[in-house]
């Protein structure tokens, strides 16, 4: 492909991300395809000759697209969010034009020295105390587990990466029962073990960690000869958006010197909000926390905000230097490999410098608040509708809900039969011993107007009439 090509193809390929935007609200929000229906339309061998772009981007458009579910759907109303703001996708066409591999500062000083304040400008943004430092990993999976794994080098006087775990003291980590899967995973690849991450039960009625239930927890591990290592906070759980007190926990995990690692990783874009920092007061005390701004914020997907208390933990334990990765003759430079599993590194900073310089605080503020707002107003009207059981009040914008009285294979039913109507998005969780549908607002796109389309979608799915109700 030679310049002239590429400039037209590029234009090509941007015209149809424009168009696509514009026609989205009319789209069904979830692939309609059947399993192995696109695998079976590939064929089974690699091509032996290279053929026109013409045809590669007619079958694109034919047969990939029609299989893709639209996260970018006004109306997406299932997970959280993973959104990509227009100006964020700009931004990302010319990281990908670029294509630098941003692992050290030498291999793109702008790459390195953007993040570096564009971590400060999130940090701030979020009321978050100076002596946090910031780094982009690309989840917040892979933030947990630098986290995790920080716990693990500290408590073991920094000689687990050397000696290995099979002589260690058995480590403990503790969280509660609303945390994500990532969480247990993290504990998989860290070396501690399923049955070392000990899962305390959520109060019931505030979905929080009890911190006296911490503490006895911590009290009982040290009497049978396991070492406590750290513990897990939670804002804004994925099932419920339960949210832990922070700053108990905070309490709890360094009376026993541990470091405390808290996932915020949707409900912390919240946070640039000040009338929202409540459902995480005492974050000022937590030794690392992780929030996407992939998600809810409008960066596109990877992009995870890891702020880390003092980094020197975190290079300590996962920097590796051998000669050919020095930088020599620069002495104070940040290489952000050494803050993250992976050595390669994208440049994802650029996409918050135009997603903040484009919308700003205030603007993107707008969007969080109104996402609330439109949420709040679709619970009241569930809540005042017959037949509809609210099961979760709202946290942000994420409550959920069933038709009262439903069994479990009743609410699957009524899942099914709103997605399959493709006007909107939604999924299941599990509240108690049964199943809720979740409904969460926080599609860039959405406007005002997509809660009445939700609320005569829900109600269609669920059989119950719209007539004489609002």
């Amino acid at each position: 492909m030679d310049a002239q090509d590429f400039e037209a193809w590029s234009r090509r390929a941007a015209e149809w991300g424009a168009k696509y935007r514009e026609t989205l609200d009319a789209r069904p929000v979830r692939a309609r395809t059947t399993p192995g229906e696109i695998y079976r339309a590939i064929p089974p061998r690699p091509p032996e000759t290279g053929c026109e772009m013409e045809r590669i981007f007619d079958e694109f458009e034919s047969l990939i697209e029609p299989g893709m579910t639209h996260w970018q759907h006004p109306r997406f109303f299932a997970y959280f969010p993973s959104n990509a703001a227009p100006v964020s996708v700009v931004a990302e066409y010319l990281v990908t034009a670029m294509a630098a591999q941003c692992m050290l500062w030498q291999t793109s000083p702008a790459a390195t020295e953007l993040e570096t304040r564009m971590m400060e400008w999130l940090r701030d943004a979020l009321g978050l105390p100076e002596a946090f430092s910031g780094v982009i990993q690309d989840s917040a999976s892979s933030a947990t587990l630098a986290a995790v794994l920080m716990m693990r080098e500290r408590t073991l006087g920094w000689q687990g990466n050397r000696a290995g775990l099979s002589q260690a003291l058995r480590l403990r980590i503790y969280c509660s029962d609303q945390v994500h899967s990532s969480i247990d995973r993290a504990i998989w690849i860290a070396g501690i073990g399923q049955d070392n991450l000990v899962k305390l039960p959520a109060d019931p009625r505030s979905g929080a960690l009890p911190p006296e239930a911490l503490e006895a927890a911590i009290r009982a591990d040290l009497a049978a000869g396991y070492q406590p290592a750290g513990v897990i906070g939670c804002v804004g759980a994925t099932s419920t958006g339960a949210c832990d007190d922070i700053g108990e926990l905070v309490a709890v995990a360094h009376a026993h010197d541990l470091l405390i690692h808290v996932d915020a990783a949707w409900a912390g874009s919240a946070m640039i909000c000040p009338e929202f920092r409540t459902l995480w007061a005492g974050i000022e005390g937590a030794d690392s926390v992780v929030f996407n701004p992939h998600k809810w914020l409008g960066a596109s997907f990877d992009c995870s905000a890891h702020f880390i208390r003092d980094p020197e933990m975190l290079v300590r334990t996962l920097a590796i230097q051998p000669e050919y990765l020095k930088t020599h003759g620069r002495d104070g430079v940040v290489n952000y490999s050494e803050w993250s599993v992976p050595l390669g590194r994208r440049f994802r900073a650029l996409k918050l410098w135009f997603l903040l310089r484009f919308h700003g605080l205030e603007g993107l503020r707008a969007m969080i608040r109104d996402h609330v707002r439109w949420a709040g107003m679709l619970h009241d009207r569930l809540a005042a509708t017959l037949g509809v059981e609210i099961v979760t009040a709202p946290v942000l914008s994420l409550f959920s809900f069933r038709r009262a009285g439903a069994s479990d294979d009743d609410t699957i039913s009524h899942l099914s039969a709103i997605n399959d109507d493709g006007r909107i998005y939604l999924t299941q969780t599990r509240v108690g011993s049964q199943l809720a549908i979740r409904f969460q607002a926080g599609s860039f796109a959405m406007r005002e107007a997509d809660i009445d389309i939700a609320y005569s979608a829900i109600l269609d799915g669920l059989g119950l009439s719209q007539e004489g109700m609002s």
